[in-house]
């Protein structure tokens, strides 16, 4: 969650209210706001405050016009009524809600037989709030094992985890709040991801494993997880270190097994001790649902697996925190059961065929340099073309801005902070007729970009955006 800070100076200007939003106040209707940053001295009816709010969140962007989200702005009616009577269930309590429970451990059977564990029966594996708290178990998981391993012959280590720069930013939440030293592996050239044989050169005795994503929120490309559990392969047959991999698999883990089944990434490569992906990005859900997996109990030490009973019977549980509606979970186990594996090909397919259009009616435009192409991920970036000088990536988002649509432009990590992009994420409900609305838009904002004496964020020193 974001952090916020009080206003510096509180506003507390009275503001007048629409009276048609008081009518129903017996006591004779409200004609002036309640305070913003205290709580306001006596209760109002359901129906104002209800008014009041609604009117604040209109300004609020459009969620289906949001191409920088990889969140799902869009499920069906009957998924919505579903969670809808479901969010009073605590997902933790699982005495209370077995039938909620038991649905959650469906989806995790579902997703081992779909990630290829040796044994679906005997793969470990929760829900979570979203690919980060994933995330986070799953590397609290690499470092108690490899502490379990290497306790006595290396006493005050302090232990490391490699990665490409590329990841996302719970990955160095992980490492600070963990005390884990993150050893990055640069981007260089024309690879905006992890180097295999980079990464595996940064292992030493003290790496508690080397995370792989399959899908960079940078660019949307898979990095190649054979090749590095080849490489790790190789370093235990030259030194003896038996590094794990985790895989990232917070969009790709929900869009590989369905269209690019021959692309071995997941428990199929005997090195890859846990995977994560995120139910509400490609798994179709609403936020927030996640999902971590463990190839067998060995992955997962029994240790980190606390019990309860003050709820009623004898619930192990292993998440950051405790309580959560079930609607999430629920939801997912509906998606998993409405598609099907024919389903979610289906929809996957038709999401890559809309980004690949995209992508290509933005090239054409002459302006810009595809960066990817929406052929792995439904997710692809850009940039501007070499002899473009009048605007840049920001100017472009800014505009697009001004038309609806929240298109991010953002600098790359090291080493290529030279390269500003903008990245386009297509979910489903990004229809080829909104698809085509965009690169119409584009297309027409491009004259007046194209007069401008430079680019405008040059005069302001960084790009325009959203901040507390």
């Amino acid at each position: 969650m974001p952090l916020h800070q009080g206003p510096e100076k509180p506003d507390e200007r009275p503001m007048s209210v629409n009276p048609f939003y008081g009518a129903a106040d017996p006591v004779g209707g409200m004609t002036e706001a309640p305070p913003k940053h205290r709580l306001p001295t006596a209760p109002m009816p359901p129906s104002t405050a209800h008014q009041l709010v609604r009117d604040e969140l209109m300004l609020d962007g459009n969620s289906r016009l949001n191409l920088a989200t990889f969140v799902t702005t869009w499920m069906e009616p009957q998924a919505g009524i579903l969670m809808a009577e479901c969010r009073d269930k605590n997902m933790i309590d699982k005495d209370e809600y077995p039938r909620t429970a038991e649905l959650e451990r469906r989806c995790v059977a579902m997703l081992a037989d779909l990630w290829h564990a040796p044994d679906p029966s005997s793969a470990v594996g929760c829900s979570t709030t979203g690919s980060s708290e994933a995330c986070m178990l799953a590397g609290m998981a690499l470092k108690r094992r490899w502490a379990r391993r290497n306790a006595d012959r290396y006493p005050g280590a302090r232990p490391n985890l490699v990665m490409g720069v590329n990841v996302q930013v719970c990955w160095e939440k992980f490492c600070n709040f963990w005390e884990v030293e993150a050893r990055l592996v640069p981007m260089e050239g024309e690879r905006f991801h992890l180097d295999p044989q980079a990464a595996a050169e940064l292992c030493d005795e003290n790496t508690i494993g080397v995370v792989g994503i399959l899908g960079s929120t940078f660019d949307g490309s898979y990095e190649p997880i054979a090749d590095l559990c080849s490489a790790l392969d190789a370093l235990q047959e030259r030194t003896g270190l038996d590094v794990p991999v985790h895989v990232d698999g917070a969009s790709g883990a929900m869009v590989a097994p369905f269209l690019d089944e021959d692309l071995v990434w997941d428990f199929r490569l005997p090195r890859v001790a846990s995977i994560n992906t995120s139910g509400h990005k490609y798994g179709l859900v609403y936020p927030g649902v996640g999902w971590a997996l463990w190839r067998d109990k060995e992955a997962l030490p029994e240790e980190l697996v606390f019990r309860v009973n003050y709820l009623g019977g004898d619930m192990p549980t292993f998440a950051l925190n405790f309580s959560r509606p079930g609607a999430q979970v629920v939801a997912q186990y509906y998606t998993f059961l409405r598609l099907g594996r024919d389903g979610y090909r289906a929809v996957q397919q038709s999401t890559r065929d809309v980004a690949r259009r995209v992508a290509d009616g933005v090239e054409s435009l002459g302006d810009f340099r595809l960066l990817t192409r929406g052929d792995q991920l439904p997710v692809f970036a850009f940039t501007t073309a070499p002899d473009v000088e009048a605007y840049d990536v920001f100017d472009v988002s800014r505009r697009l801005r001004e038309r609806g649509w929240l298109v991010p432009a953002y600098t790359f990590p090291p080493n290529r902070e030279d390269l500003s992009v903008l990245r386009v994420v297509c979910r489903n409900g990004f229809s080829t007729d909104l698809a085509d609305l965009f690169v119409d838009d584009l297309t027409q904002l491009l004259p007046e970009l194209r007069r401008q004496p430079h680019p405008y964020t040059q005069d302001k020193g960084a790009a325009t955006g959203f901040h507390h």
